[in-house]
């Protein structure tokens, strides 16, 4: 694995200081990306290793229903479901580098915070 805050995060999921949510729309969205060879020219590992280690996030993950579809209005409609998901899952962060996007959200959710990997660890 890396050495930069996704990585120190995604390492501190699987030790169980942060309890990741997972559903269906993200999962899908994760194996999609995982399909994508050009974004992992650099990478360390290769496609099984990198499809192993999303099998074991998916382990420690926290599977959540998503029953209702709020709809926030966010800039990329693609990512509509993680707001949902982290309302469904009672989150009281969702950790993204698109902070702008989830920002300008027409329907806002106080109780949940939007940051960064970076800014996650700096306040644990």
């Amino acid at each position: 694995m890396g050495q930069g805050d996704s990585n120190r995060l995604l390492m501190q999921c699987l030790q169980g200081k942060y309890q990741a949510l997972m559903g269906n729309a993200l999962m899908a969205e994760y194996e999609a990306v995982l399909q994508r060879e050009h974004l992992f020219g650099r990478s360390r590992l290769n496609s099984e290793e990198r499809d192993e280690l999303l099998d074991i996030f998916l382990a420690h993950c926290e599977w959540t229903q998503v029953y209702y579809g709020w709809r926030p209005n966010l800039k990329d409609e693609g990512d509509n479901h993680l707001i949902e998901l982290a309302i469904a899952g009672n989150a009281r962060y969702l950790i993204t580098y698109n902070i702008k996007d989830f920002n300008q959200a027409e329907l806002k959710f106080p109780e949940i915070a939007i940051c960064t990997p970076k800014e996650l660890l700096e306040k644990h």
